[in-house]
């Protein structure tokens, strides 16, 4: 206690010293040892010496005016008012007695002329209110800033904690994906083979049927072109049909006959069958049947006879109806399209229809099925996971601030709308603009970093990358912050082309004001 009280009369009496220290009028404290009496004055630019008595003699002997502080001989002289209980200042030389009170404590006009009134007083409490307005309005922003201190804190611990426990949900969802993954490959191999063999024996069965079936419907066409029946079909009876008129002559010629007898006189039916048929039953049409370029497909004209195999033609004539055994197929091969279309495009323009799965082959596709569901189910909850983690690492990596207070930011916009455009910030996102009548948005710029002046690095963002301006750069957008008791969005201007700025408050630009240190009693502040 006893320190302290011989400290503060030190204060007293060198407080009171520097107040009794004698200038020259018009000299400020901080440059009385340049102004001593009884000492030649140095010019305070070194350009010459001079007696002290030609200090404020109303004569400019010193190029810089440093010897006329309290007169206004000098046009390039200064004038330093005390202005005790308020703040000092400089004002020039010329309107020391000029009739105008310039200093709040009246100084500058001494030669009597006019009398100033010593309001400094007043305005220092002005000030001082002032000051402490101001000083409160930090002070409760900087209760908010620690409040933003505390929950970006907090939630980036969250977000760090949530980090982890993502990873080791992924390794510990990938295991049982990898697990599912080699059992589905696994069920897929007998299943595979089962569906390939079933097509296979489809496909042979299906290539009988049809050879059966086409043999069926030329031995009936053999049949009506033999005319006499001795199972011969000759040139003669070929001519009878009109279908055959090769040149559009009216009448088939007997060269046009064994052209498409292949140069037969006549043939049987299992020269007709192996040589001819191939060649005419496009042409060929049954009589009675209706006029047209080409006839019928012969299985929509005719019925098989019976033949060796007729009991796989009974077998197929009593299948289901296509669309119906398609569709169930179908089902079964969901996860084989490709094979699917093969099959959709070789029943297409006949009657022969791929017969069920046997009991067997169903259960191999449905425990294949079972196993590409339970993987599938594995791998998008792994994949949701995976965003997510990859999100989180996103947020984590961004710059919040030293003390992560502007992590509340992230996630909101702000907009400023003046006479013709809305602009919004959305901090760690991006800026944008747009017509506040409507319209589409324009991109300013994507975030980029903190960059504001050095040592102040966090007083300012910088957005770039924006939407392209028509014959220039990409627009870009520069954010200067300052503190504010709420967070806004408080002006945009675009000071040079498809470059803009905005002014943005926020408490997380705000700081612990220094203490308040003005004294009211100061000869000089």
């Amino acid at each position: 206690m006893k320190e302290l009280l011989f400290i503060a009369c030190l204060a007293l009496l060198a407080s009171t010293a520097f107040a009794q220290l004698k200038r020259p009028r018009g000299v400020a404290i901080s440059k009385a040892e340049f102004y001593q009496e009884g000492r030649d004055f140095q010019c305070l630019d070194g350009s010459q010496l001079i007696a002290f008595e030609k200090i404020n003699d109303d004569y400019c002997d010193c190029d810089d005016g440093s010897d006329e502080p309290g007169t206004a001989a000098c046009p390039n002289g200064s004038f330093h008012c005390t202005n005790a209980g308020h703040k000092p200042k400089y004002i020039p030389s010329s309107r020391v007695n000029d009739g105008i009170c310039d200093c709040c404590d009246g100084s500058d006009e001494y030669d009597g002329r006019v009398t100033c009134a010593n309001y400094c007083k007043e305005l220092g409490k002005q000030m001082r209110e002032e000051l402490e307005k101001q000083r409160a309005l930090l002070l409760e922003g900087y209760e908010i800033y620690k409040e933003y201190v505390h929950k970006g804190t907090e939630a980036r611990k969250e977000k760090q904690n949530k980090l982890d426990e993502l990873r080791t949900q992924r390794d510990e969802l990938k295991a049982i994906k990898d697990q599912l993954e080699d059992k589905k490959q696994e069920l897929e191999i007998p299943e595979k083979e089962a569906k390939d063999k079933h097509r296979t024996e489809w496909e042979e069965t299906k290539a009988l049927m049809k050879e059966e079936k086409n043999k069926a419907t030329a031995k009936e066409a053999f049949d009506e072109l033999d005319a006499n029946a001795d199972q011969i079909v000759t040139v003669e009876e070929m001519q009878v049909h009109q279908e055959f008129d090769i040149d559009n002559g009216g009448e088939v010629s007997a060269e046009e006959a064994r052209e498409y007898l292949e140069d037969h006189p006549q043939v049987d039916f299992e020269v007709f069958y192996d040589k001819i048929w191939e060649n005419i039953k496009e042409v060929y049409k049954k009589p009675g049947s209706e006029s047209s370029e080409s006839a019928p497909p012969p299985e929509q004209t005719t019925t098989p006879p019976p033949t060796s195999n007729e009991e796989i033609v009974d077998h197929f004539d009593d299948l289901p109806d296509e669309e119906d055994d398609e569709e169930e197929f179908l089902e079964d091969e969901e996860d084989l399209e490709d094979e699917d279309q093969e099959e959709k495009v070789d029943e297409q323009g006949d009657d022969f229809k791929i017969p069920e799965y046997d009991e067997e082959t169903k259960k191999l596709i449905e425990a294949a099925d079972q196993a590409r569901r339970e993987f599938d189910q594995a791998d998008s909850r792994y994949r949701e996971v995976d965003r997510e983690l990859t999100e989180t690492e996103k947020v984590l990596a961004l710059d919040f601030g030293p003390n992560n207070e502007f992590y509340p930011l992230r996630g909101e916009c702000y907009e400023f709308t003046d006479r013709e455009y809305t602009y919004k910030l959305c901090p760690f996102e991006k800026a944008t603009q747009r017509n506040k009548h409507g319209g589409t948005e324009t991109n300013l710029g994507h975030w980029g970093k903190f960059d504001g002046p050095e040592n102040r690095k966090y007083a300012a963002m910088k957005y770039e990358k924006g939407q392209n301006c028509y014959n220039g750069p990409d627009r870009s957008c520069y954010v200067k912050i300052e503190c504010g008791l709420h967070n806004e969005l408080r002006s945009s201007a675009e000071p040079n082309r498809c470059e803009y700025e905005y002014v943005f408050a926020s408490p997380a630009a705000c700081r612990e004001p220094p203490p308040a240190t003005y004294d009211p009693n100061h000869d000089e502040l």
